[in-house]
């Protein structure tokens, strides 16, 4: 996530009378600790208004720091702990696909809370990237801790619909561009090694007219925007060329290093391959993908035949899936959509790591379960993943914390968003409010709990 260092100015709260703490806290606290090995983080200003915010920070590589965090910037944090917001966040036991753990110690961190400072009169739920599928999967276990979720750029569609459709981008990746290479796209035993050579090999197939036309139908199939930066405006659609190589950027910086090594980690978790691609057919997937036009267009200008590629793809093996890795994968974490406290999401549509079409899966099952009415979704235009700035931020926590109060929704509209965010001032609005009117495209391999059910693993 793109970290917001600047000075903070003082502002104004959007929200209006709150109710007091639910105990007198004197004076600011900042404790640190752990339970059950998670290390964690809270705050609370002198001026509490009885409300705490839980947050869920995003997937952290195995190997890497993993320090509590109980906001997603310092610029929010600081606004939200001037209104009066306590502040709480867990790092989890463990990092990677944490989300048994996470589950574990953010509810473990609410019961500590309670024991040490009362319980909260409000808890309101957000998070971002894995943090936001940990949000939204904290609100439909949890109602009876949970007020509200604001789940950001958030896994929402579920863990095996994610992970199948990264699957399907390496294996048309590996199926076209290099079908006799030793690139492992499940059951990775060296997941290093295995990262470099697909690495090596996209590099290769950029260098040239036909590699790049496959790259894209790699891209395709999983709906990969073709806007990389958030510095640069968002590419025409006809500018097939440039969204090409923002594809080929997104694969090379964020989502190869998935697909090809961090997938071990989750087989190691799950003990097994959790993704299948048996019954997939790429020429559907490709009908129904924003990036059709692209494919056809780079496939005709490299004289390659699509026709042909689809053909392959179709006669290609298949890869099963292993039962029991499935299980473990639905559990943690695929969604009902039963939802029972109001629940904002916000995503930035040219997300190339967490895709936008995420949001309608998620969507799709609330409505299904019939709880449509207690969701709201809102859109970013800009590029980067979890890049809404401080303002946009604040906006639509304050769209979320109003709702509580009023049992209303207000305020939700794009103009009334930018308007509320540019009304903070500009140290918060480190770029242009941008939300706008937008509906996503359908995700390509969509997998919730009524999947779960006809497959017979509930």
């Amino acid at each position: 996530m793109q970290r917001w260092v600047l000075a903070f100015i003082a502002v104004v709260a959007l929200v209006g009378g709150t109710a007091g703490p639910a105990v007198a806290v004197t004076g600011a606290v900042t404790e640190t600790g752990a339970i059950d090995g998670a290390a964690f983080l809270i705050e609370i200003p002198p001026n509490w208004n009885g409300t705490l915010v839980l947050y869920s920070h995003g997937y952290v590589t195995p190997g890497q720091p993993n320090p509590p965090r109980d906001v997603g910037d310092q610029l929010t944090g600081l606004y939200l702990k001037t209104q009066g917001y306590a502040l709480a966040g867990s790092s989890y036991s463990t990092t990677g696909w944490a989300i048994k753990e996470a589950l574990h110690d953010q509810i473990a961190l609410l019961n500590y809370f309670d024991a040490k400072y009362g319980t909260p009169d409000r808890t309101i739920a957000w998070g971002h990237s894995l943090g936001g599928m940990i949000t939204a999967a904290l609100v439909e276990q949890n109602p009876d801790r949970i007020d509200a979720a604001l789940p950001m750029c958030g896994v929402v569609a579920g863990g095996v619909g994610v992970w199948n459709s990264g699957l399907d981008g390496g294996f048309v990746f590996k199926t076209l561009i290099a079908p006799n290479s030793n690139l492992q796209l499940v059951h990775i035993t060296d997941p290093g090694a295995n990262l470099q050579l697909a690495q090596i090999l996209l590099a290769q197939a950029q260098a040239t007219p036909q590699g790049r036309a496959r790259i894209a139908l790699s891209a395709a199939v999983t709906n990969l925007p073709g806007w990389y930066s958030a510095a640069t405006p968002e590419p025409a659609p006809n500018d097939y060329v440039t969204r090409e190589f923002n594809q080929f950027q997104w694969n090379q910086q964020v989502d190869f290093p998935f697909a090809f090594a961090l997938r071990a980690e989750l087989e190691a978790r799950a003990h097994g391959n959790p993704s299948w691609n048996t019954g997939v057919h790429y020429r559907a997937l490709l009908a129904k993908s924003v990036n059709r036009n692209e494919v056809t267009a780079l496939y005709a200008a490299a004289g390659l035949d699509l026709e042909e590629d689809l053909r392959t793809l179709d006669a290609a093996p298949r890869i099963a899936t292993d039962l029991e890795a499935l299980r473990y994968l639905s559990k943690w974490v695929i969604f009902s959509g039963d939802i029972h406290d109001a629940v904002l999401t916000m995503h930035t549509t040219g997300d190339g790591l967490v895709l936008n079409q995420q949001e309608e899966a998620y969507g799709d099952v609330v409505r299904a379960a019939g709880h449509n009415t207690l969701l709201r979704q809102t859109y970013v235009h800009r590029a980067v993943h979890c890049a809404s700035t401080p303002a946009e931020t604040i906006a639509a926590f304050n769209v979320l914390a109003r709702k509580i109060m009023t049992h209303q929704w207000s305020g939700n509209s794009p103009e009334e968003l930018n308007a509320a965010a540019l009304a903070l001032g500009p140290a918060l609005n480190v770029a242009q409010p941008a939300y706008f009117q937008y509906r996503p495209a359908e995700s390509p391999r969509p997998f919730d709990r009524r999947d779960a059910r006809r497959q017979g693993l509930n």
